[in-house]
């Protein structure tokens, strides 16, 4: 890696535990419930910080690499929605108060971009070593769609965890909360608390979830800056959409078919790349448009809706 390389990879990161250290450190300093008000603004900022990177991409290394970028960022930020309802599902099951919600997420986040990464060159470094691995990834993108699409009811079974299940062997745990604390001392003792198992739940559930992403954005490039850029851009503003969103994910009951389309598109496109290359540009429309077209038919198709036509028929 060249000198000026690293110290761009090294001033993105800045950027990012800068723009961390202000969420944290100065506008959610006291803990509080977020309003969809603030969840919404700060969604804004990072979908806008988004797109302003996405504009110096473009004219730093051109249009082709800039639609990688933004093709990548809107294939990350559909299939995150997905993680916002099992969290909802994770905070439900735990009975996590909605003002310590925001604290776990943003650890979890934390986390999962240091995940991620290892994820990323991972993959990227075995693709360039072994090439016939895009093959494999490309036909996992595609049975992962289709397995989506007949995916029932998601369910969470933090009991199940393996992770979870190891460290209760090794570390003791008290049966309560303890307001926004992950560990706390008694006689003398470390403990740890509720809300640290919820954490490792929303580490392991984000791994897993990164298992079908990150193959999913190598389908569009194997640059691993883009690849990296674009991944930490959707998860920074995975914590105010689910502020966001949570409240009506419900709405949303077509979208994993616009997700598990996007999947099997991508997984197809992953292996056909050798014989024929679908452009960008294209690639960014059939995504853009399986998301969209699953949201509207979301709307225009209540859940409830469409239960009572089937009663009556």
């Amino acid at each position: 890696m060249i000198p000026s390389s690293i110290l761009i990879w090294a001033g993105f990161n800045l950027f990012v535990l800068l723009m961390l250290a202000i969420d944290l450190g100065v506008f959610h300093r006291r803990e509080h419930e977020v309003s969809v008000r603030e969840a919404l603004a700060w969604t804004a900022v990072w979908v806008a910080l988004a797109m302003t990177f996405n504009v110096v991409i473009y004219f730093w290394r051109g249009q082709e690499v800039a639609l990688e970028f933004l093709t990548g960022y809107v294939i990350e930020k559909a299939l995150s929605v997905d993680n916002i309802f099992v969290f909802l599902l994770i905070f439900t099951y735990f009975g996590v108060a909605p003002i310590h919600q925001h604290r776990v997420l943003f650890w979890g986040i934390l986390g999962a971009l240091v995940m991620r990464a290892m994820f990323i060159f991972a993959g990227v470094g075995l693709i360039q070593r072994f090439h016939w691995v895009i093959y494999v990834f490309g036909a996992f993108l595609v049975i992962t769609g289709i397995k989506m699409a007949f995916q029932k009811d998601t369910k969470v079974h933090p009991e199940r965890n393996p992770v979870v299940r190891l460290f209760k062997r090794f570390f003791p745990v008290t049966d309560r909360f303890e307001g926004g604390k992950f560990f706390v001392t008694e006689n003398g003792r470390r403990l740890a608390t509720p809300l640290f198992i919820v954490l490792l739940v929303v580490e392991t559930t984000d791994l897993i979830f990164a298992v079908d992403s990150i193959p999913a954005i190598l389908a569009i490039t194997l640059d691993p800056f883009i690849v990296y850029t674009s991944n930490v851009f959707a998860i920074l503003g995975l914590r105010a959409l689910y502020f966001a969103l949570a409240g009506i994910m419900q709405i949303f009951h077509y979208l994993h078919y616009g997700l598990s389309f996007v999947l099997v598109f991508v997984g197809v496109k992953m292996v056909l790349a050798d014989f024929y290359k679908i452009p960008i540009a294209a690639a960014l429309g059939v995504v853009a448009g399986a998301i969209l077209a699953s949201v509207i038919a979301s709307l225009l198709m209540p859940k409830q809706a469409k239960a009572e036509s089937t009663s009556s028929e």
